[in-house]
């Protein structure tokens, strides 16, 4: 079994469907990586979700009002897990923001002190969970073929961008992950 622990980020149905302005384009991808990874974790997993504040403050508003349709509470369908995930014994964190190392998942992934992220949008939230949890001292594994991003360019982009950070920041694949090369 791996050893740390496994940041699921933003597996929604707002990045899944294709008539999502949110939609991601290889979230089928990702989400096929993710269960790849899964049993390796056992229980040291978390799901997050991003969600809409109540109210949005400073910056949010103007974003809010560039995506209206996004103001929806935590238990509105779009801000469900898809149903290859919800319903899981797995943790799930949510946050109104796009960074999800919080205090929460930072107690969660202190006992072996490193982070193998998954997920969407490689550009947007992993890239936005990953740098606070390797300032904070984790090492953190991005998962390449386990994450997409808002389109192919853009993934690619984050991922060499991710890459920049080593050694604080990996960036790796499924197999390497399972296999013995990477740990």
């Amino acid at each position: 079994m791996t050893t740390g622990h496994l940041a699921v980020i933003d597996m929604q149905r707002v990045f899944a469907e294709p008539d999502s302005p949110w939609a991601t384009p290889r979230f089928a991808s990702a989400a096929e990586g993710v269960r790849r990874l899964l049993p390796a974790f056992g229980d040291r997993v978390t799901f997050t979700r991003f969600v809409a504040p109540e109210r949005p403050t400073g910056a949010w508003r103007a974003y809010y009002e560039r995506w209206p349709f996004a103001l929806r509470p935590p238990e509105a369908p779009l801000w469900h897990l898809t149903d290859d995930f919800a319903g899981g014994r797995h943790h799930t964190l949510d946050a109104p923001t796009f960074g999800k190392w919080t205090p929460e998942l930072a107690d969660r992934v202190a006992p072996e002190g490193r982070l193998f992220l998954a997920g969407v949008s490689t550009d947007c939230c992993v890239l936005s969970t990953a740098l606070p949890a390797a300032d904070a001292g984790v090492e953190v594994v991005v998962v390449a073929d386990a994450c997409a991003g808002a389109d192919d360019d853009s993934h690619a982009k984050a991922l060499e961008l991710l890459d920049l950070y080593r050694p604080l920041i990996r960036v790796s694949t499924v197999a390497e992950v399972l296999g013995d090369g990477l740990l």
